[in-house]
């Protein structure tokens, strides 16, 4: 298969004088610049799941035959059937190919779908040696705006957490089997967690690099290829912004129903600047003073006690605040979804690979502003996308993950979409529209090559693909 794919690629680089502009033209000057090594960028996307894990090889400019090795994310999703042993053939397979070594590893952002293979494969992973790590600046400790998002973040688990319980010992089996779902995101069932999977790839390097989208491309010695953070945003506003606007359909499909903290002053554990709440906020207790509101005379008597001995007992609302705790959980995860890094890998010839992790709204929104010098020249987000070769289509599919006018719609040169989606699985956790139908009709319609799903096999009609059961890779 691999000869195959090299000799489809030696017949491209040689057209007859494509006119300038057109795509086969784009192909010819890529094709021109093709590395020794027959060429400039092998993709492999595993099957475990619904998950991330991706290989890339990039050639060198020494001539070694070893790639450039990057490894973005291992993980899948809590509820996946024998995770552990999925997740250490995916690692040992990673191990195999790489003869143990990989130049650069990117965790995009703590969520188990995207950490869980490092613990669960905890072993391998040992066995693996990694030059660079690169993490988002959300995960730097001495940033400011981090640790206020942490501190928020640690709050709202927290609550979630008590609200957990209290839905358990009140019987709401549906609650419970919603907010158990969103919150196994974060890896909270027994056993591991998203900071412990996240503390094992730290551990890979003495100083992580934390990735600003402000600061200039990087080119790893000995390739030929530019690393561009396009997100996420160091900017709270954006970072927040999650959901298309009402106004302004940003998105694919009819945006799903906003989901609004329950009582909106719950926003206090999300930082949450909207001042439209049910009561004035002097009447609020904040969340970090929430837990010892029995202590206070006022609750002691009119709140913690027998009903029967309670005044005003008719006053309670003991448990119904716990009817919003799920959509506290859908923002809390939406909102980590959205301090996801974002990678686009520029190949020679100006191809671009284009690595969204689970970015929302605001992180894509803040790529169009985003711009940089190179060689003299500008190169501005949107050049990116127009150039875009490959699409890692973010969060598995979803409604507000593939941003339509400045997103796919600008990617003009696209060939290749690859998305990491088991539907099946999905569905059993009630998730039914992941992946989104109009949106995989619309990548369907844009990529000129294929759209590559984990839980399907590729077309027929695609054979410079290679495919295996444990993954797809696609070579450029």
């Amino acid at each position: 298969m691999a000869r195959t794919a090299k000799k489809k690629v030696a017949r491209k680089s040689a057209p007859k004088r494509p006119r300038r502009g057109t795509h086969a033209a784009h192909v010819a000057v890529a094709g021109a610049v093709m590395s020794a090594s027959g060429y400039r960028a092998k993709v492999r996307m595993y099957r475990q799941g619904l998950g991330d894990c991706f290989l890339i090889s990039l050639p060198r400019t020494d001539g070694s035959k070893r790639p450039f090795y990057v490894m973005i994310d291992c993980g899948v999703v809590l509820g996946t059937p024998d995770p552990g042993t999925i997740m250490n053939q995916v690692m040992d397979n990673i191990v195999e190919v790489t003869d143990g070594e990989i130049d650069l590893l990117i965790a995009t952002h703590e969520h188990w779908d995207h950490l869980s293979g490092f613990v669960q494969a905890g072993q391998s992973f040992e066995r693996l040696k990694v030059g660079q790590v690169w993490l988002a600046w959300t995960e730097n400790p001495d940033d400011e705006l981090t640790k206020k998002l942490k501190k928020e973040k640690g709050l709202a688990l927290s609550a979630l957490r008590m609200g957990l319980s209290q839905m358990q010992m009140a019987g709401d089996l549906d609650g419970v089997a919603e907010l158990s779902g969103i919150l196994e995101f974060f890896g909270l069932a027994k056993g591991p967690t998203t900071a412990d999977a996240l503390s094992k790839v730290r551990a890979k390097t003495a100083k992580p690099r934390y990735c600003l989208p402000t600061e200039p491309p990087v080119q790893p010695a000995g390739t030929n290829a530019r690393f561009y953070v396009l997100g996420p945003p160091h900017d709270e506003k954006m970072l927040r912004k999650i959901n298309p606007s009402a106004s302004h359909k940003e998105t694919y499909g009819l945006a799903l129903d906003s989901f609004p903290l329950f009582m909106d002053g719950a926003g206090t554990a999300l930082g949450n600047a909207d001042t439209n709440r049910p009561f004035d906020q002097q009447f609020e207790i904040p969340f970090n003073y929430a837990q010892s509101a029995p202590e206070l005379d006022f609750f002691r008597q009119n709140y913690w006690q027998p009903s029967d001995a309670a005044p005003d007992a008719w006053r309670r609302i003991d448990s119904d605040w716990l009817g919003g705790a799920s959509d506290l959980a859908l923002q809390l995860d939406s909102l980590t979804n959205n301090t996801s890094l974002v990678i686009a890998i520029e190949l020679p010839g100006g191809d671009v690979l284009l690595f969204a992790a689970d970015a929302q709204v605001g992180n894509w929104l803040s790529w169009q502003d985003r711009s940089w010098t190179v060689d003299g020249k500008t190169v501005t987000g949107p050049d990116l996308l127009k150039n875009a070769i490959l699409y890692k289509v973010g969060h598995h599919g979803s409604h507000n993950a593939t941003l339509k006018t400045q997103g796919l719609e600008e990617m003009q040169r696209l060939r290749v979409a690859m998305i990491s989606v088991d539907h099946e699985i999905a569905v059993k956790k009630r998730w039914g529209k992941m992946p989104l139908a109009e949106l995989v009709a619309a990548l369907n319609e844009r990529a000129k090559d294929v759209v590559l799903r984990v839980d399907q096999p590729k077309p027929k009609t695609q054979a410079n693909v290679i495919e295996d059961k444990l993954f797809f890779e696609v070579t450029f």
